[in-house]
């Protein structure tokens, strides 16, 4: 149980520790994740940015997740879209949409500079928990085009299967718990508030002086 995302994120931080002075890119998953990827990358002397991701949802089912996108329109689709057998062409609008979205969201969280450029670089990307796996799949795998150093998973709290899935992705995981029973990232945290597009931007603005 942590007491809150700082909380997690500072014990994070001690397990990351041997990046401290390398000047890694931290990259955190808004909304809930930045917070706790500017508490990492000030304990490690890194640089901090954002990955945009979003979940694809099914058609006429808004609340269920079949997959995720990346700002750049990399899909990642996990088993029940084929289950559902929901089409190519559905999967192609909701792609279309939750991309002009991100591309929006980019807009309005940097709109003074463009996004961070990993190539070259230690990148370990945060996320205040883990699922079904499919944000940190699709952030992964868009990191991953833009050949970092090293790219390095980190989380407080994740199932074991969401994990095992995500975790081949990274060049290293770093999870601090994954409990027999999961049912929701917000059940390990004693304080889980939302955080706002508001207070992510002030967290970038910050950052970047």
């Amino acid at each position: 149980m942590f007491k809150s995302r700082a909380d997690s994120a500072l014990k994070l931080a001690e397990r990351l520790s041997k990046y401290r002075g390398k000047n890694p890119l931290v990259l955190g998953i808004p909304r809930g994740a930045v917070p706790m990827a500017r508490v990492i990358s000030n304990a490690l002397g890194g640089e901090l940015d954002v990955v945009l991701v979003h979940k694809l949802r099914a058609p006429g089912q808004p609340e269920l997740a079949i997959g995720s996108v990346d700002e750049e329109g990399h899909v990642y689709l996990n088993r029940i879209a084929r289950d559902l057998g929901i089409s190519d062409p559905e999967i192609e609008a909701e792609r279309k949409t939750q991309v002009r979205m991100l591309q929006s969201r980019r807009n309005y969280y940097t709109p003074v500079r463009p996004p961070v450029y990993p190539a070259g670089r230690i990148v370990i990307v945060v996320d205040d928990g883990l699922a079904t796996g499919a944000s940190m799949i699709a952030a992964l795998r868009s990191v991953r085009t833009k050949k970092p150093l090293k790219l390095v998973m980190a989380l407080p709290v994740a199932s074991r299967e969401g994990l095992e899935e995500a975790g081949k992705l990274a060049d290293e995981t770093v999870c601090l718990l994954v409990p027999e029973l999961f049912y929701s990232v917000g059940q390990f945290y004693e304080s889980f508030d939302q955080v706002s597009d508001d207070e992510v931007i002030k967290i970038l603005r910050e950052e970047t002086g």
